[in-house]
């Protein structure tokens, strides 16, 4: 009995605490492992083929002037893009959850709506409408209607978390509106924000179709013309591993950037509904701008579907069209539920655990987003065909597709659950140990019912983005399988515009589905 209690006095001491801290948070991590080990597949792939080229080979790729032009393009593209999502995207997850906006469901759902329609047919669409239009203007203006919906979402999810106390104590002490936003709400909605800017900025990294189709040059256009057009592959190697690297400088500025942010937590909502503020003589200019963001991001392409309808000559067979959609739904469907059982513990991890170990984790995860599609599908590739038990089973395989989704999309799921499990108070989780809850029953009844938002947020981007995603599944799906994506693809590859206007339009249509019903649960929208 003696030496019992001396170990729970041992235990409850400060020393023995820091222990158990320290235990915690090494049995933490383990649960990211899964994750780590998924994200770098493609590094290691990199590594090893650049490495077999040769020093000399690398070398003589580093020196050509052309890489400077092509990184100074990409963060000049990047950096205008992610600027103008930030604000885009922030301001639209305001309207929605803060003010007296009519029909904020609608506005949300057309918010979100952008994320389903590929950038090449985007791109495809602004080239119809505006045929002398190519560069870095139009390049940058498509990205960002394309992608402000990365900070739209998680934004809107971290607006229903807030505490409104806070923001009501700020205009109670004589704080107006825009100081209230910015000295409360912004700095709680800040890890959302930064985490879907980064999603912007490495989305501009590693696409292809929009920089392509409106030429203007970038990492990814001259890695696919290095290993498609001119047989290239060591110039491709390279070309990616420098984009790796970029996308590693990235991040470790916006992680030493964001520090101090991150060392304040934040309580949890009261549950009450926030107090709206009333745009008045400032509504119809609201609704314009929404007009106009609405227009630039989903008119364009509608147009341009009807268009192709209306003008073309060829179409799809119809029983061609729903084996398509049901390929799609099924995939990824399949890859949001791997992506979030991945992410989940990266992203409780990032938000509770403040180590450099915790940050290297979270933007490990954040590297496979940078690569264009065609480097993760070869990676995984690579790794089928020299390991005999993968090669076996998995190659050409649906699960080695879904994988390879997991691998490209875990940042889209790991951003939105920890903005979201940063807000949740730890207060809750410690009373609940105090009365005996052990840490399984704390993660089902507290913790994954309080990051639920930022959850459905990530399964939802993940959901939508593979929907669309185009090389990695054409390098790794099974023979005979086509999607939404590949059959679109083929058809605007040879110009069969009419044959593919079902297809992007089922890609728009299906993807609404969970758009609407996150809309119903991000911010409480009610029509």
């Amino acid at each position: 009995m003696t030496s019992t209690a001396h170990r729970d006095r041992a235990a409850t001491s400060p020393p023995g605490r820091a222990l158990l801290r320290r235990a915690g948070s090494a049995a933490a991590w383990l649960w990211c492992l899964p994750a780590v080990a998924a994200a770098l597949v493609p590094l290691v792939y990199l590594t090893w083929r650049t490495a077999e080229a040769g020093g000399a080979a690398v070398l003589e790729q580093l020196a050509r002037p052309r890489l400077a032009q092509m990184t100074l393009n990409t963060l000049l593209l990047s950096g205008a893009v992610t600027i103008s999502c930030l604000v885009i995207g922030t301001t639209t997850a305001y309207l929605v959850s803060r003010t007296d906006l009519r029909a904020r469901t609608a506005v949300h759902l057309a918010a979100s709506l952008p994320l389903a329609v590929p950038t090449y047919v985007a791109a495809f669409a602004w080239r119809a409408a505006f045929p002398d239009a190519d560069g870095f203007w139009i390049s940058a203006l498509v990205l960002t209607v394309s992608s402000f919906p990365y900070v739209h979402l998680p934004v809107a999810a971290a607006l229903m978390r807030t505490d409104p106390a806070l923001e009501e104590q700020s205009r109670i002490l004589g704080d107006g509106p825009w100081r209230t936003f910015f000295k409360v709400t912004l700095r709680q909605i800040a890890p959302a924000a930064v985490a879907g800017a980064l999603l912007c900025a490495l989305y501009v990294f590693h696409d292809f179709g929009a920089v392509s189709i409106l030429r203007y040059e970038t990492f990814t256009t001259a890695i696919y013309s290095a290993w498609k057009l001119g047989f290239d592959r060591t110039g491709a190697l390279v070309l990616s591993t420098a984009l790796a690297a970029l996308a590693l400088v990235l991040l470790t500025a916006e992680w030493a950037a964001a520090a101090p942010g991150r060392r304040a937590r934040r309580d949890s909502a009261s549950g009450r509904e926030p107090t709206r503020l009333r745009l008045r003589r400032t509504a119809p200019l609201a609704y314009l701008a929404l007009a106009g963001l609405t227009a630039l991001s989903l008119g364009v392409p509608a147009w341009s579907l009807v268009r192709w309808t209306l003008d073309g000559v060829s179409t799809a067979d119809p029983a061609e069209v729903w084996a398509a959609a049901w390929t799609s739904l099924s995939l990824s469907a399949a890859a949001a539920a791997l992506t979030v059982a991945l992410v989940v513990p990266v992203g409780l991890y990032a938000a509770r655990h403040r180590s450099v170990l915790a940050a290297a984790t979270e933007r490990v995860v954040y590297l496979g987003y940078a690569l264009p599609g065609v480097v993760i599908g070869l990676s995984l590739v690579f790794l089928a065909i020299n390991v005999d038990w993968i090669y076996e089973r998995f190659y050409q395989s649906a699960p080695l597709l879904v994988f390879g989704y997991a691998v490209m999309l875990l940042p889209l799921g790991a951003g939105a659950v920890k903005a979201s499990a940063a807000q949740a108070s730890p207060q809750l989780g410690q009373v609940a140990a105090s009365l005996g809850a052990g840490p399984v029953r704390r993660l089902a009844t507290i913790t994954l019912p309080l990051t639920a938002p930022g959850i459905a947020a990530g399964a939802a981007l993940v959901f939508l983005t593979a929907m669309k995603e185009l090389p990695a599944t054409l390098l790794l799906r099974p023979a005979g399988t086509e999607t939404l994506a590949t059959r679109l693809w083929t058809y605007t590859d040879i110009a069969a515009f009419s044959a593919a206007a079902p297809y992007a339009t089922l890609i728009v249509v299906v993807s609404a589905v969970p758009i609407w019903l996150l809309g119903r649960r991000i911010g409480r929208l009610r029509p």
